[in-house]
């Protein structure tokens, strides 16, 4: 029995020693458990401390990239735009060369048959040059044609140009001219302006020059043609007799001439009093002329001075209009750009969406621009092809429907269930049709009624955007294509804008070779705008694309 007790004793002793490790193992288990906790903790907050530094460099480097990206496109841009310049004027004169007035002329031509107005051209060259280069130098004659380029220059309009087409010869294209006399007017100026005794180095010179003109579409439709028939003039011009004015195809008896004293070589010195007395009337005759010339500019300059100051404070006023519109989207861009480095990483898309908003709407105002500076110059230029006016109506109707959605307004489309070929550039058609449901959508409460029909009209697509929204003032009606125009009631009504959006459309409308009117009954009786393009059915030739 006793060995019996003291084999339980020892049994005992030994569970207790076993326990008492387990616990002491339990014990070191638990802080080890607790060491780890602590190194996750710090771990983790070490991660998110990690991520938002990585995240506030990343937006410090692509602020940085940013803006270095930006300077150095603006150094580029002008770097650019100075070569662009200098390889487009005559290294002489810097007048517009050659090439430049080529591309000019080509531009006003397409205005002009778009527009049925008229361009006029001057082939001017200076009488007996080759003389002033033999017997005083090419140092002197390069003197002659920089001054003939300054006296030509100043008597044009800013929307016309003068060009230096080679040696002394000298092109003029006037834009838009009304009448042929106008032609004429500025021909006799630029004689009379050339005619002014002038003094090159240390000679006294008295010049004259011949004009031959040319009429587009009178005398050709191309420029080629029309250059020829004005150089054909020209030398007409000095068969007859010095500063004298040919229009092509014109009768040589009528040609006219500011009758400027005949030169002819000196056979024989002349006598101290016959110098005298002739050296008096040849003066006397300058000075007469002169004072008439000098009371036509003085008119003329008044005119100009009105003119240019008007224009130079709707200028203004656009400008101001343009660097408003510009400015709105920056402040939005400018925030979101600021929060990217604040905020979690799941928030970053959605600022990221501001950005691109508001570049978006940045580049769309900046096109517009664009389209209406090509448009003012004849720049505008359309790429043609047979096109479905149906389906690029469905495409312009489901890009805009989000924002018709978004103002809870309601879009009726009535379009035929068939083929509309016609001949167009799909992208800038859809522009149109997007402009003018923009333009709806806009002056348009919430919850009122828009409408896209289009129907077949004989030859032609007759296609009408209409709105029941705050209309158009009787006043405002005939000016609603014009650049920059807006109502005030507009504005009130959907904020500021730019106001070319619909002048855009006017012209991209008459590049398809098309028309477009608005309509309206006044204020708040809605408005209609009315498309008319012309129909290229199947089996017939579509317009030419030019």
């Amino acid at each position: 029995m006793n060995k019996t007790s003291d084999n339980k004793g020892s049994g005992a002793r030994k569970a207790a020693r076993e326990l008492a490790q387990l616990h002491e193992q339990a014990v070191q288990a638990r802080e080890v458990l607790i060491r780890l906790q602590q190194d996750v903790v710090e771990a983790k907050s070490f991660l998110d401390s990690n991520r938002s530094n990585q995240l506030l460099e990343a937006n410090e480097r692509l602020v940085i990239c940013a803006l270095n990206a930006k300077t150095e496109a603006e150094a580029a841009s002008r770097a650019l735009g100075e070569l662009s310049r200098s390889a487009q004027l005559d290294a002489l004169t810097a007048l517009p060369n050659r090439v430049c007035l080529l591309d000019r002329f080509e531009g006003a031509i397409a205005f002009a048959k778009r527009h049925g107005t008229q361009v006029a051209l001057l082939f001017f060259d200076l009488d007996d040059f080759k003389k002033i280069n033999d017997t005083l130098g090419h140092a002197v004659g390069d003197g002659v044609l920089k001054l003939a380029a300054e006296r030509l220059a100043a008597l044009v309009r800013k929307e016309d140009m003068v060009s230096r087409y080679g040696g002394d010869e000298f092109l003029v294209l006037l834009t838009e001219v009304s009448h042929a006399s106008d032609a004429i007017l500025v021909a006799d100026k630029m004689i009379a302006s050339i005619a002014v005794p002038c003094r090159v180095g240390d000679h006294s010179l008295h010049l004259t020059a011949s004009i031959g003109i040319s009429i587009y579409p009178d005398d050709g439709a191309d420029v080629e043609t029309l250059i020829d028939r004005a150089d054909t003039a020209m030398y007409r011009a000095k068969r007859i007799g010095l500063g004298r004015s040919v229009f092509h195809g014109e009768d040589p008896s009528v040609a006219r001439s500011l009758e400027f004293p005949a030169r002819a070589p000196m056979r024989h010195p002349l006598g101290h009093q016959d110098f005298s007395s002739a050296e008096y009337e040849h003066r006397h005759a300058q000075l007469r002329e002169a004072n008439e010339e000098l009371v036509l500019a003085a008119l003329s300059a008044q005119e100009l001075q009105a003119i240019a100051e008007l224009k130079q404070r709707q200028q203004k006023d656009s400008l101001a209009v343009v660097a408003h519109e510009l400015r709105n989207p920056l402040m939005p861009i400018r925030i979101a750009a600021e929060m990217i480095g604040m905020v979690g990483v799941d928030e970053v898309p959605h600022y990221q969406a501001i950005i691109e908003q508001g570049v978006e709407q940045m580049a769309r105002l900046v096109s517009d621009l664009l389209d209406v500076s090509r448009a003012s110059t004849g720049k505008l230029r359309i790429e043609c092809q047979v096109v479905d006016l149906a389906a690029l109506l469905v495409e312009a109707v489901d890009a805009y429907r989000p924002a018709v959605d978004k103002r809870g307004q309601h879009l009726r489309i009535q379009v035929p269930p068939r083929v509309l070929d016609l001949d167009g550039d799909p992208v800038r058609l859809v522009q149109i049709f997007s402009n003018l449901l923009d333009n709806a959508s806009k002056y348009t409460p919430k919850g009122g009624e828009i409408g896209l029909s289009a129907v077949v009209d004989g030859d032609a697509i007759v296609i009408t955007v209409s709105d029941n929204g705050i209309g158009i003032t009787v006043d405002a009606l005939p000016g609603i294509f014009e650049p920059f125009a807006q109502e005030p009631h507009a504005i009130g009504f959907s904020g500021s804008g730019l106001g070319i959006g619909l002048t855009v459309v006017r012209e991209l409308v008459e590049a398809h070779g098309g028309t477009v009117i608005a309509r309206s009954a006044g204020a708040g009786s809605g408005s209609q705008f009315i498309v008319t393009l012309p129909f290229c059915a199947a089996g017939k030739s579509c317009a030419d694309p030019s």
